[in-house]
Order: structure tokens, then sequence, then C-alpha cells
């Protein structure tokens, strides 16, 4: 049914003109006003009806209001008011005159009932004030929210029927108003009612004045703004909530996140307590927990320093069963409110008699358990309560907590899932690499691993790879990303380089190989559909050190060159040929070989121990010099000093690789070195001096073994090999190796003689008789080595 509208079109005159000044519309109120019909106006300059033409002109601007002596059919004049606008172009432009006729509004004004139900009806609370500031009427709504009759505080000042701070405040701006005649806004929060809870007002304070035009008085008209008020509270928290949870991706911090954001605002105490983790990386169950169920208290908050309401410090754990609110919510999964005023507080928390005692004893009167439920999983409660502040709970509050709750559940698993890949991740890392570094007679090492604080882990990694004649790879290495992708790819590569390292490479041959590696993984790890390559790349500085010649032989994929600590003199930048990362392809990778004297550091890292936020690579390499250059005994403390000096806060942006290195020098008088002539008549002999040489040394239980390996390695070099050809004995105190070199690029093959063979035996006994063999191309030819165990022959 369509309303009925209880206008009178003709109460109204009211006339239209196009922007040619034409009139347009002509109403029954205008013909009233001036006595013209519609059929004598209509199309006709509006201009005629000007009784003086210089008002013609249009006036500008979108409004405009004014006296018009206008002509009346019957030839006087009529002075009319007219308020005028432009109208809009799609309602057809040109403008738009109104006036209204003396009888539009019937009676008198000053004996009209609506404008004596005015003051008195309005809902807006009013209030007058004379010029000494007392009370001289209100209205009912001014009234009700006083709560007595006007006519009781008739004659009062305001800071007397409201006293306390805020009521003096509003009568001391009354009192501006008063002397400079210019109103003021004011905001007011009074207590409504029992329970607590608190209403806003907004208060326009304007000055009454005279006929004169002096101030005699002061209106207050105030406006209730409580529900607008709560909404942007609300809201603030919602923002604020927004802003400070989840700023980190640990567990604790945005559980504890959530209890700080909602202290004091919404609760006197939050308390947040968590499921634990599954065991070996399992997922939550989807759904709500069973009870009685076990959490550990991640965070509390409290507005008493101290937190003494807390029942359960962080890190304990504490049982709920379905009888507890907290249960209740898990199994309901929606919040569970229970008040004092309700009666069921104590119903509730008869399961905790230590909890019964300390809620009577710090006057709790209103407690809320909220479910921490995300991706379909509970996490834990969040519990909120009230004791320093008298209102209870109310549906709003349940809201805002639950909104609260529910954006910090999701921080919270966010952080859950980030530390559970993380620690997947670090266990992978950890795997992956050496657990203890070989112990080797060329060098004593010691390393440090750590993982970026907000990255997680990613590709860094070191080794020590002990290698023929006693000689040793030192590598460092850094995978481009983190993540257990990153930690994989690591592996792979750590892998490939032991693999490279055990067929004794050169270095930068060693690189050469370990690109092409790379470069097939990033093939592997390509989009198949478009052809693109994968996105992995990494960077690598293999080193190789003989304690014999105590040389050694470096190279570096896109790596920092390593420093160099000299028994005698300042630490060093090793200036090595930079060379690409791994994975570019086609180009070539170069060493650089340098003397070492006995006792000097070599320090191998990641650019994560350098680069950080706080400084660039070249501040952070020359701190690695100047705490190098402190020295000390133990490579262990000089790690620690090192972390120390170059990572104060003990969590760097990107995770670390540290390898320290201390060379020693074989003696001469460990090293016996023969050449030998390509005569088969001439391997007795040799046999003889290995033998005179293991007794100098005291090895002669080995010297059995020694001479079988010794005579078939010869003969082999003798036979097969090309000339010179050199035999050379190397000890320590748990190894002695053997090692025959010639001039020749073929390399032995183990095999398995047949039965009826003559030959063909003799390198299978060779493996048999020692703890390992092998070859190794040197540029002047090949190397055979095979190495005995002497701590198993004693």
């Amino acid at each position: 049914m369509s309303p009925v509208y209880p206008f009178d079109d003709a109460a109204t005159a009211r006339a239209v003109v196009d922007e040619r000044g034409i009139l347009v519309e002509w109403n029954e109120g205008a013909r009233r006003l001036l006595g013209w019909a519609p059929d004598d106006v209509l199309a006709a300059p509006a201009a005629g009806l000007l009784a003086d033409s210089s008002g013609a002109a249009p006036p500008d601007g979108g409004r405009w209001s004014g006296m018009l002596t206008l002509r009346h059919r019957d030839g006087h004049t009529v002075s009319v008011w007219v308020l005028a606008h432009r109208r809009r172009p799609q309602e057809g432009g040109g403008w738009l005159a109104v006036t209204p006729l003396e009888d539009a509004v019937p009676g008198d004004p000053d004996d009209d009932p609506l404008t004596e139900a005015g003051l008195v009806q309005s809902p807006c609370a009013v209030a007058l004030y004379d010029d000494r500031l007392r009370l001289r009427a209100v209205n009912d709504a001014m009234a009700e929210v006083l709560g007595v009759s006007g006519d009781r505080l008739r004659g009062l000042r305001h800071s007397e029927i409201g006293a306390g701070p805020q009521s003096a405040d509003i009568e001391r701006r009354m009192l501006q108003v008063l002397d400079t005649g210019r109103p003021h806004d004011v905001r007011a929060y009074v207590p409504v009612g029992g329970d607590g809870r608190t209403s806003a007002w907004m208060a326009r304070l304007s000055p009454i004045t005279d006929g004169a035009g002096r101030v005699r008085g002061v209106c207050v008209a105030a406006h209730d703004f409580t529900e607008q008020y709560r909404a942007r509270e609300r809201l603030q928290l919602v923002n604020e909530a927004s802003v400070r949870i989840g700023t980190t991706l640990d567990v604790t911090r945005t559980a504890q996140e959530l209890a700080d954001v909602c202290v004091p605002a919404l609760a006197d105490f939050v308390s947040v307590d968590l499921v634990d983790p599954p065991e070996h990386g399992g997922e939550l169950p989807i759904g709500t927990l069973s009870v009685p169920v076990e959490l550990r208290r991640a965070a509390h908050r409290s507005v008493t320093p101290g937190d003494p309401e807390a029942v359960t410090p962080p890190g304990g754990t504490e049982v709920y069963p379905a009888a507890s609110p907290q249960g209740a919510s898990l199994l309901s999964g929606h919040a569970i409110v229970v008040s004092e005023n309700s009666g069921d507080l104590a119903k509730w928390l008869a399961w905790s008699p230590a909890r019964s005692l300390r809620v009577g004893r710090l006057g709790v009167h209103s407690t809320m358990s909220v479910p921490i439920r995300a991706r379909g999983m509970t996490l834990g409660v969040a519990v909120f309560t009230r004791f320093a502040q008298a209102a209870r709970f109310l549906p709003d509050d349940v809201l805002l907590a639950e909104e609260v709750t529910a954006r910090a559940a999701v921080c919270i698993d966010n952080a859950r899932r980030y530390s559970r890949e993380r620690e997947t991740a670090l266990a992978l890392q950890r795997s992956l690499l050496p657990r203890t570094l070989a112990r080797t007679a060329a060098v004593t090492a010691a390393s440090r691993y750590l993982p970026a604080a907000r990255a997680g882990v990613g590709g860094d990694w070191f080794d020590v790879i002990p290698l023929s004649g006693m000689r040793v790879a030192l590598v460092v290495g850094d995978v481009i990303g983190h993540g257990v992708g990153a930690s994989a790819t690591m592996g792979r590569l750590r892998t490939a380089v032991r693999t490279l390292a055990d067929i004794d490479l050169a270095p930068d041959e060693l690189l050469t190989h370990l690109d092409d590696v790379v470069a097939r993984m990033s093939a592997e790890a390509g989009d198949e559909a478009d052809g693109r390559p994968g996105e992995v790349g990494a960077t690598c500085l293999y080193a190789v050190y003989d304690p014999v010649s105590r040389r050694c032989t470096l190279a570096r994929a896109g790596h920092p060159a390593p420093v160099l600590v000299p028994p005698d003199g300042p630490p060093r930048r090793i200036d090595l040929p930079p060379g690409p990362p791994l994975g570019l392809g086609g180009l070539p990778f170069e060493s650089a070989e340098l003397d070492l004297d006995e006792g000097s550091v070599l320090a191998f890292y990641t650019d994560g121990l350098v680069d950080s936020r706080e400084r660039n690579v070249e501040a952070g390499q020359l701190l690695l010099r100047e705490t190098l250059a402190e020295g000390g005994e133990s490579l262990e403390e000089s790690c620690d000093r090192v972390l120390h000096a170059l990572l104060p806060a003990g969590s760097p942006a990107d995770d670390v690789a540290l390898l320290l290195a201390r060379t020693r020098g074989l003696p001469p008088s460990q090293v016996a070195t023969w050449d030998i002539p390509a005569d088969p008549s001439l391997v007795a002999p040799v046999r003889k001096q290995v033998v005179d040489q293991l007794g100098t040394w005291g090895l002669d239980l080995v010297a059995f073994t020694a001479e079988l390996v010794v005579s078939e390695l010869v003969t082999n070099a003798i036979r097969y090999g090309t000339p010179p050809i050199r035999l050379r004995l190397i000890h320590d105190d748990t190894h002695l190796i053997c090692e025959v070199s010639d001039t020749s690029n073929t390399a032995p093959h183990l095999r398995r003689a047949k039965t009826w063979d003559e030959g063909g035996r003799g390198l299978l006994l060779v493996a048999q008789l020692t703890q390992r063999w092998g070859s190794r191309h040197t540029t002047e030819g090949k190397t055979i080595w095979a190495e005995l165990n002497l701590l198993g022959e004693e």
C-alpha cells in the first residue's frame, strides 16, 4: 500500500525558469500569489513578472535567496522573499524558485502547540542555564538522563547536579561560553545503571541571547552516542589486534600479543592456553577437542602487576574437564560466559577449588572462555576475566572477543606451521651437515652454523673431507633460498662435492663439474609447461691443503674469499679469482696456490656472517679480520668470539656457516721418497729399502703388509706406467700411506681374475690388505696410493 502524503501543493508558490530565462513550470501556489494562470506565463520570459527589471540577471552559484518585487495580474506589486536553487543538468537545468504563502502554516506562532512542545518533547536532552549558571529549565529527555525531575533541580549549578571532575570541567566550559558568546562542544562519559556500563554523550554548549544580542544564559543540548562510541571502540580494538597480533612467527609471542591487546580494553586478565603440538611433526585433528584435555599456558596478562590471578605459570600445563568453562567452550566450539550476577560462576568453578578460592579473593565477577580455532582445528582456549571493571560481559563483548581471538588464531596457526616447518628444515639441515668434523693430520678445525632468525634455515654448508696423501679438502657453500627445498638442495650438492673429491679433482675442475650438477638441478626444477628452468643457484669455495708440501690450492664460485691468519702476522683477505656462481654455466673457474706456515688459520664463511642490515659487506669483513686478529689457542673459542662480535643479537637475517682450520705440517722425517728405475729386477731392493725405513720409524708390525703393497704397486708402474717412477711413504700416528707415481695417464682397474688367469690379482690383494686405495691424476701424470691403518695393526 503506497503512503498518503500530507503535502498541500498550493501552500508554496513554485516556478521553474530555464537557462534562457523562460518560465517552464508554474504551480497553483504561484497562481494564488500573483493571479497569473499557467497558460498566461508559461513559455514567456520570467523577467516580465519583475516590477524592477534590474534583478532580471540570473544569480551566480547554486543557491540564492532575497526579496523580489513582482507584478500581480491585477496590476499592483507584491514583495516576496524568494529561495532559488540551480537544478542539475539531468533535472533539466535552469532554476527552481519557491516562496511560502502566508497561510502555509495556519495559526498564531506564539500560540502554536508544536512550538511549545518543541523543547519539552524533543528527543535531544536540553537544559537551560541563566547568566549565573543556575538551572532554569530542562526538557523530559534531560530529566530522564539526570534521573530527577527538572522542578527539583531548578536553581542548581551543573557541578552540583553531577558532582565530580567531569561536571566541574563542563561548568568551566559553560562559563567560557558566557564570557565569549561562542558555542563549545564537549564529550562526557557517564556511568549508567548498576552494571558499570558507561554512556557516551556529545553536548553542544550554546549562548542564549536577547533581542539586543546580549548573552543571557547557556543552552546545553546533549545527544547520546553510546552505540556509536562502543562500535568505534570495538572497531578500534579489532584494528589494533590486526596490527599488534602476528608481528612474528613465534607461537608464544603471538599468544602474548593476544593477551596484551585485550588488557585492559576488553578484560582485566587474559590467559591463553594452547594444545601441545603432536609428536614427530603430526597435525592436530580437525574439529573440537576431546575432554578432559591438557593445555599448556602460552601467555597471560593482567592489569595488576605480578599477575596474581594466574593459577598456572607460563609454560605450565593444566587439565580442563568438561565441567570447566574452558572444557565446555572447547566441546561446544563457541564462547562460554559465566558471571556472578547469574549465579553460575561458583558452579562452573567447583571443578577447581584453588581457582575458586582465588576468584573469590580477587573479586572476579565475570569470565568468558573462547576457543581458539583456525582452519578447522582447535588450537586452545583464551579466557577473559573481569574484576576491576564493574561491567559484566555483554553479547557485544562476546562478539568482539570471538573476532579478536579468531584473528589471533590464524596468526597462531601460521606461527605453529612455520615453527613445524622450521624444525623440520632445521632437522634436515642438521642431518645433512657433518655432525663432527673429520680428524686429519693436515688441519684441526672448528665450525658453527646458525639458521636465519626469520627466513628459517637455508642452504649454507661446510665440510672437511680427508683426501689421499694426508691432504684435506675444506669446503663451504651457500644455496640460494631458505626452507626444506634449500636444505635438500644443499644435501645433494654436499654429496656431489664429496663424490668429486673422492676422485681427487683439482679445485677448479671440481667446481666445473659442480657447476654442471647445479645446471642439471635447475633444469629438473623448471616448469615443464613453458620450458623455463628453475631457480637453483649456489656459491662454493673449495680448498685443498697438503701438509707435506704445506701448499694450499683454492678456487671459488661466487663465494666470499677466505681470510688467512698467519701465525706471526695480521689477518688478510686471500686474493682469489672470484669465479661465477654455480649454475650459470659456460664460464671458467680459476684456482690459486699459496704456501702456508704451520699454524696458519684459514677462515671460511658465508655472506650471512658479514652482510647485515647494520653494516655492509666490506665493514663486516673488516670486523671479521679484527676479531680473528685477537688470536687464541682454541678454534672453538675463536668461533664463538667471531659470532659474538659480528652477530651480537644472535639472530642473523640470513643463515651463517663458519669454518676455521689451523694448518699442520708433516715433518720431513715422516716422509720417505725414492726414484725407481724402470727395471723389474730392482723391485726386490726397493722392498728391502721400504722394510728398513719402516724399521727406522718403528713400524715393524706393518712391514710385511707394506712390503706386499709396495711390491705390487711398483711392479704395476714398471710394467704399465711411464718413467720416471717415484715411490713415497708417508706416516703419522694413525696411518701409513704408500704412493707410486708415474707420468702415464692410464689408471688401473680392480677386477677379479678367473681361475686359469696367471695375473690380475694384484690390485685385489692390495684392496684386501689396505684400509682404502685409489688413484689421482696430477699435472705430471697419475699417482696410485694405498692407506694402511696403523691402529688396527697394533
